[in-house]
């Protein structure tokens, strides 16, 4: 038996008997519970998703629903997953394939790649898990495996590096149980080759990965240099009158885009100055929360909330809603602006 198939094989036997079986978006060919399990599983651990899948396919359990809902309420259901362009390519998506497929999920490779918001990994799982094609993987997980398995020397993140690894992970493809192979491979990568502390004793390919036999599996892959994260600031205008909140809808590019967040101002200057000619401070009375710091992908962002009783209230402008307490947590909020909720208007 050549090493690849080898390869293959193990990976096989360990997923039939180690693996993840019973998943919510497991055991079935149904290519819409997928694509949603695929777009929300990236970057999102197995254990995040699952309570959010769920209550995503009860509200939109098919293609159909989703593309007829609105990006709201899309939106709403996805609060507090991060990542909101996955949400806003989820609902595109499926517009689209209600107009040029005619609400049937693609099945070709290509066609399923040119959905908004699919890659090259995410189209060949779906086409993979749906339709048994024999197609390879390439996540963070998968290329973890190969860089340890195959002792791969540099950085695996950058697109050149990648390119240079499709080859590889379509020459270790099986002949049969595609479906199996690709799911293990995903499930060591997430459950036994660990990015820290791999579990190298439990793995089926340990007696050949040459990062074990090295003594280096912790080396691999290696470390991007990471810069330091820059820190942004907000004032977040926290306004209140008579238990609503007003808020402001974000447009739909950016990190928060589509959602409902609090004005906004970048200094305490700014934000007092907006006030006083907006509002006039002697119509209202205020207190500065304690500050907030969410941490996004690239930066992070300390949040001063400045909450404001407001004692005539304000007609909203563009974009601006005034909501309470229960219709703020049923919009989409971003993780902040929930928590910034629930502490001034307790349940």
């Amino acid at each position: 038996m050549n090493a690849n198939a080898d390869f293959s094989k193990k990976i096989i036997a360990w997923q039939k008997s180690e693996g993840r079986h019973d998943l919510p978006w497991q055991n079935c060919f149904d290519p819409y519970r997928i694509w949603v399990s695929e777009i929300m599983l990236q970057q999102t651990q197995v254990s995040t998703v699952i309570p959010y899948f769920n209550r995503f396919m009860s509200v939109f359990p098919d293609i159909a629903t989703l593309a007829s809902s609105s990006l709201d309420a899309v939106l709403a259901h996805w609060s507090g997953l991060g990542y909101y362009s996955r949400a806003r390519n989820l609902h595109l998506a499926a517009k689209e394939i209600m107009v040029a497929h005619g609400g049937y999920f693609p099945v070709s490779f290509e066609l399923i790649l040119g959905l908004p918001g699919i890659g090259r990994t995410t189209a060949a799982a779906l086409s993979v898990f749906a339709y048994g094609a024999r197609e390879a993987i390439l996540d963070g997980n998968v290329k973890r495996v190969f860089a340890r398995y195959f002792a791969i020397e540099g950085n695996l993140s950058g697109k050149r590096e990648e390119k240079d690894l499709w080859p590889l992970a379509y020459s270790l493809l099986p002949s049969n149980e595609i479906a199996i192979y690709t799911q293990g491979l995903m499930d060591l990568g997430a459950t036994c080759c660990k990015p820290r502390k791999p579990e190298c004793m439990r793995c089926p390919l340990h007696l050949d990965c040459v990062a074990y036999r090295q003594g280096r599996a912790h080396e691999f892959p290696s470390k991007r240099l990471r810069k330091a994260i820059p820190e942004k600031q907000t004032v977040m205008l926290v306004l209140e009158h008579e238990g609503k909140l007003l808020f402001k809808r974000h447009p739909e590019k950016g990190l928060w885009g589509g959602l409902y967040v609090f004005p906004q101002a970048e200094t305490i200057a700014e934000a007092e100055n907006f006030v006083s000619t907006w509002l006039g401070m002697d119509t209202l009375v205020g207190r500065w929360l304690e500050p907030l710091m969410h941490t996004f992908t690239h930066f992070r962002l300390s949040i001063l909330p400045w909450h404001i009783w407001v004692k005539d209230k304000v007609d909203p402008g563009r974009n601006e809603i005034w909501m309470t307490r229960s219709e703020a947590l049923g919009a989409g909020l971003p993780v902040p602006v929930r928590k910034l909720v629930r502490q001034v208007i307790p349940d």
